[in-house]
């Protein structure tokens, strides 16, 4: 029988070295991605959010519009980066239906996409930082997914905070980053190079154009 629920994507995490960093900055970490989930849920076709804390360092949230999965997990880390002390989060995308959620969180949620997303973080590979799985994922998304985590993993802060604004789907201009952040234009487009920002928002709008997986 084939599954007619809605198709979605969970984004499940767990901090890195977050014993090390401890409970002031894990707490901290905690309630960034918590604000990005936040902010997700105001990207056009995508209002469920449901940000859940689990295991002290371990997070989840979901995506209604499967497509934007890749743009989210790309800011949760972008937000993470920000904090030259703290962690950064293990983070895998599950793609597939989820039953509907009663409460406020997803601590009593199921479905497949939230199974999924759970298994796939659990079953990563220790230098591995991202992840995904689920219907209709393909080796291009796994390629896709890898290159993105080659890629943000060796943002510096300033990159990952200008990053976290120029990858926004609302596409800021150079100034309007410029002056949020208050320094020039051209230190913002300094930052955004060396993030690699430019090929990662075409990355980001291909894959969202193709629909993501489902």
């Amino acid at each position: 029988m084939t599954d007619e629920r809605s198709q979605i994507a969970v984004l499940t995490g767990d901090l890195v070295q977050s014993t090390a960093a401890g409970a002031s900055l894990t707490n901290k970490a905690i309630g960034r991605i918590s604000s990005m989930a936040a902010i997700t849920t105001g990207w056009p076709g995508n209002n469920a959010g449901h940000f859940t804390r689990f295991r002290g360092d371990g997070w989840q949230f979901v995506v209604d519009r499967p497509a934007w999965a890749l743009r989210a997990l790309i800011c949760v880390h972008a937000v993470l980066r920000q904090d030259e002390d703290g962690p950064i989060s293990r983070i895998a995308i599950g793609l597939g239906p989820l039953d509907p959620v009663t409460g406020d969180d997803l601590s009593d949620a199921s479905g497949p996409a939230l199974v999924a997303s759970g298994r796939a973080l659990d079953n990563m590979d220790k230098a591995q930082v991202f992840a995904i799985v689920g219907k209709g994922v393909t080796p291009l998304h796994h390629a896709v997914l890898a290159l993105v985590e080659d890629r943000v993993t060796r943002w510096t802060v300033e990159q990952a905070e200008a990053a976290a604004y120029f990858l926004s789907p609302t596409a800021p201009t150079l100034k309007s980053i410029a002056e949020t952040l208050h320094i020039s234009t051209q230190a913002v487009h300094a930052r955004l190079k060396g993030a690699g920002a430019q090929s990662l928002r075409r990355a980001v709008e291909a894959w969202e154009q193709a629909g993501a997986a489902p």
